[in-house]
């Protein structure tokens, strides 16, 4: 599965500009009501171990126990959820989303096309102004930086850079966390790739990018395989480009076995914002809108927290003393993310249709 500003500045800045009295508006009574007389809602492509999923769905699940949650697929990419919605609008049935969770650059995509209705949650203002939709169409939710995740049973000198790949010594080890052509995980890892290069953000950088997987690829270092915490213990993708929020969830759940390093790269450190949106064709609308308001809660964004993402209401809650410190010293060091760079959208734009369209024709590894 599954990212626009300038700079890690311009995002932090933009986020301590929200309004600063964190919100504590509930999901009204009638909302409630009308949501639990539609008795289910359907997710896709939220794997338990992102970004903390498996809790955040546990607790919408506690505190509304009339609401079946029926997650489809949840290893698709934010292309998948965007056909999942067009191929079901006229379907009212399980395989039609109700909510959708993809990279930045398929928000936008998607309003544009009518596949999202707007809805603002209670806390909407404090979801910086630089990461949603004015109409409420989409909304940022959480972000982090692209990283690598080591087997350090196979991997002996853990690679600290892009560079570092292309020696021969990670033969038949390097793997993407998605298909580069869907996947806006991999999408994404392309681009860092490019920037890692010095390549200008967007066409140029994804450009830079396809050629520094062409030779990973001409190398030998590159496996044409999805990456997940399994291939990885397994053997089959000693080292996984990441999100590192999944690679550190990654590390809590193979504990130890086998023994696995994260590593945000010296040059290149990218980072990506996801956000939310509701499916035009809905067939369950108010439970939709009620998951919204359980995502964007205090509890919602701290779930999300818990599994190492930084919410979108992240500095707001820190400053109203939301958030308690084991979870800011749970996350990578603040100097990781003090080099990243925030593309934005036209950037994405640019940078996902070089490599979706390049990928093919400059690489040519069939990935899956």
């Amino acid at each position: 599965m599954k990212t626009k500003l300038h700079s890690i500045v311009a995002v932090t800045g933009a986020m301590l500009m929200a309004t600063t009295a964190i919100a504590r508006a509930e999901p009204s009574a009638e909302l409630i009501a009308a949501a639990e007389a539609e008795g289910m809602l359907t997710t896709i492509a939220l794997p338990h171990d992102w970004c903390g999923y498996g809790g955040v769905i546990a607790s919408f699940k506690a505190k509304y126990p009339k609401i079946t949650v029926n997650e489809l697929n949840p290893d698709a990419g934010s292309a998948d959820e965007v056909e999942a919605i067009k191929a079901n609008k006229d379907n009212k049935g399980p395989q039609a989303p109700d909510v959708v969770d993809v990279g930045l650059a398929f928000g936008p995509q998607m309003k544009a096309e009518g596949l999202l209705q707007p809805y603002k949650v209670s806390t909407w203002d404090e979801i910086p102004d630089a990461i949603k939709d004015a109409d409420g169409h989409w909304y940022g939710d959480y972000y982090g930086v692209m990283s690598f995740l080591v087997n350090k049973d196979l991997v002996k000198e853990t690679p600290k850079d892009w560079a570092d790949l292309l020696k021969s010594d990670y033969a038949g080890q390097v793997a993407l966390a998605g298909d580069p052509r869907a996947s806006n995980q991999a999408i994404l890892g392309v681009l860092a790739a490019g920037l890692a290069q010095d390549a200008k953000p967007g066409k140029e950088a994804g450009e830079k990018g396809l050629e520094f997987f062409k030779e990973l690829n001409a190398k030998g270092n590159f496996v044409p395989v999805i990456g997940k915490s399994g291939t990885l213990a397994q053997g089959a993708t000693p080292i996984i480009v990441m999100w590192d929020y999944n690679a550190l969830a990654a590390k809590d759940t193979l504990a130890g076995n086998p023994p696995v390093e994260v590593v945000v790269p010296d040059k290149g450190v990218l980072a990506g914002v996801y956000v939310q949106g509701i499916s035009a064709f809905a067939p369950h609308p108010n439970a939709a809108k009620l998951w919204m308001e359980h995502l964007y809660s205090d509890e919602g964004q701290l779930g999300w927290l818990k599994g190492y993402c930084h919410p979108a209401r992240f500095n707001a809650m820190v400053k109203a003393g939301k958030v308690p410190q084991d979870l800011i010293d749970a996350l990578p060091p603040a100097a990781s993310y003090e080099k990243a760079y925030f593309p934005t959208l036209e950037e994405v734009d640019a940078n996902k249709a070089a490599v979706t369209g390049g990928w093919d024709s400059v690489v040519g590894a069939n990935v899956q």
